[in-house]
């Protein structure tokens, strides 16, 4: 059971930002006031929910000892028996620490990883996952750089994906995707094992990471399509490299000036990644199994085309409804990897 103490001193606080920001907040405070109001405003609803069940049931204990409530006390306390443990569940979800990048969008790379050709058109077959994903949920999927190779596998893409929330359900699907199957280019019908590594980086805006001009080098270069092919006429294409941390970043639309803003906020994105990383492993110093740490080097996902099996080794989810996950049914997935990363945060707060 949550403290109501606890839950107190939040309704207290909430109440506190509202009426200071009635009128007692000065210019230069309004904004943090509402981005605080903001996020206790959904903590304070599961609360009042919380507690109005609470009083219910212990008004309705209370008329236990009346025969002539009692049986209206017992069909009370009865539905209360099932919704109260949720509605604390709920709450207790409420408390817990958000992750202030959950509504960022999202930028993806996917490169091909041991298996030669077979993997690259597996990073391909990862690639439209994602897209008809997003295309399901809305959001914007925008190609910034593509690498394709001659039989129509990727050498290595960075896409934005753009639209509300998009970072919270993406998050946990950066690491290492291992595929099993009769490769198209193998004719002798032997199943073969390769892979394709998938980061995916909240999209960082100005404020959360300043990158001094200092800082970076900007080279610009003719661009070309897959191939060789759809060669742009113009030297448009720019490289930036991050001079610190070796990080280079590149875009090659027609656009120089488009160009360096789509490789300036891939490059922020990927700083604001290396920031977020390093205060991960400082906080999980101590855990044994992380979901979501978004390690590169680790094996996350089996996609198994003979078997018709997907299975996610962080969770030992096993679907047996690999075709409908590749062309981009992952919400089941995605549930699951979230409530685990759920109930692994609610035990580590005591909750």
């Amino acid at each position: 059971m949550v403290p109501l103490d606890t839950l107190n001193q939040i309704r207290e606080r909430f109440q506190f930002l509202e009426a200071k920001m009635a009128g007692q907040a000065e210019p230069h405070e309004i904004a943090e006031l509402a981005r605080e109001y903001a996020e206790l405003k959904p903590v304070v609803g599961e609360i009042d929910a919380y507690v109005t069940m609470l009083d219910a049931r212990a008004q309705a204990e209370a008329m236990l000892d009346d025969p002539e409530m009692k049986d209206l006390a017992d069909e009370e306390l009865a539905g209360l028996k099932d919704t109260i443990p949720q509605a604390e569940h709920a709450l207790k979800l409420a408390l817990l620490p958000k992750d202030a990048a959950d509504a960022k969008p999202a930028i993806i790379e996917i490169r091909p990883g041991t298996g030669g050709e077979e993997a690259a058109l597996f990073a391909g077959n990862l690639l439209r996952m994602y897209q008809r994903y997003s295309e399901t949920k809305g959001w914007k999927f925008s190609i910034i750089e593509m690498a394709e190779t001659e039989l129509g596998g990727i050498k290595e893409v960075v896409a934005n994906i753009a639209g509300e929330g998009v970072f919270a359900r993406l998050k946990f699907e950066s690491g290492v995707h291992r595929v099993q199957r009769v490769p198209e280019t193998e004719s002798g019908g032997r199943i073969h094992t390769s892979a394709a590594t998938v980061a995916v980086l909240p999209e960082a805006e100005d404020v959360d990471i300043d990158i001094p001009a200092t800082d970076i080098r900007i080279d610009t270069m003719r661009a070309s399509g897959a191939g060789g092919q759809h060669v742009n006429t113009t030297d448009s294409a720019v490289r930036i490299t991050h001079i610190p941390s070796g990080i280079v970043v590149t875009s090659s639309e027609k656009s120089q000036h488009q160009n360096r803003a789509i490789a300036m906020a891939h490059l922020r994105a990927k700083l604001f990644d290396l920031e977020r990383q390093r205060a991960a492993d400082e906080r999980a110093a101590d855990r044994k199994a992380q979901i979501g740490s978004g390690d590169r080097s680790e094996r996350i996902r089996t996609y198994n085309f003979p078997q018709g099996r997907m299975t996610d080794h962080r969770i030992g989810l096993t679907l047996y409804k690999l075709n409908e996950v590749v062309a981009g049914d992952l919400d089941e997935t995605i549930d699951a990897l979230t409530a685990a990363d759920q109930a692994e945060r609610l035990a580590e707060q005591g909750l």
